[in-house]
């Protein structure tokens, strides 16, 4: 028992001293998460954008698409931020659900090579969506509004 507890204060320790230093890792990697959200946000207002979604079979989508660009941009700018990022995060959650399964339909797809990509596009947001749910129990931690709030 007692070799438990004495190694137990070195790895609090350690610990702490990765915690102090977590603050510019944890802003850059906020910031590469919602790079690609804050860049396609605002090209969900685009005419294209719009024509591309209805040709998919998005119900209203001169509505919804710019609607999905905000909830884009306004979840990445709160997480990049750090501002009630567990609010942005849900937002963020909300958009991949519902814009992954209508604009990546990989099962609906014949040619191999589109197959692959709108499977590869697919996987990758449903990838984003576990990060975005981590943000939205854990936080934006270091180095961010939340955090200078509490």
């Amino acid at each position: 028992m007692s070799a438990i507890t004495s190694t137990l204060p070195g790895r609090l320790k350690a610990v702490n001293i990765a915690g102090q230093g977590s603050g510019a890792i944890v802003l850059l990697g906020r910031l590469l998460f919602v790079l690609i959200f804050l860049m396609s946000g605002p090209r969900h207002f685009l005419s294209q954008t719009i024509a591309y979604a209805a040709a998919q079979g998005v119900p209203m989508a001169s509505i919804a698409v710019p609607f999905s660009g905000l909830l884009a941009f306004l979840g990445g700018l709160s997480i990049l931020l750090g501002y009630r990022a567990k609010i942005g995060a849900w937002l963020i959650v909300l958009f991949l659900a519902g814009v992954t399964p209508m604009m990546h339909k990989f099962w609906a797809v014949t040619d191999p090579m589109m197959y692959q990509m709108q499977f590869v596009m697919f996987m990758k947001n449903v990838s984003m969506m576990g990060a975005a749910l981590l943000i939205s129990q854990l936080g934006s931690g270091p180095w961010s509004l939340d955090s200078r709030r509490r």
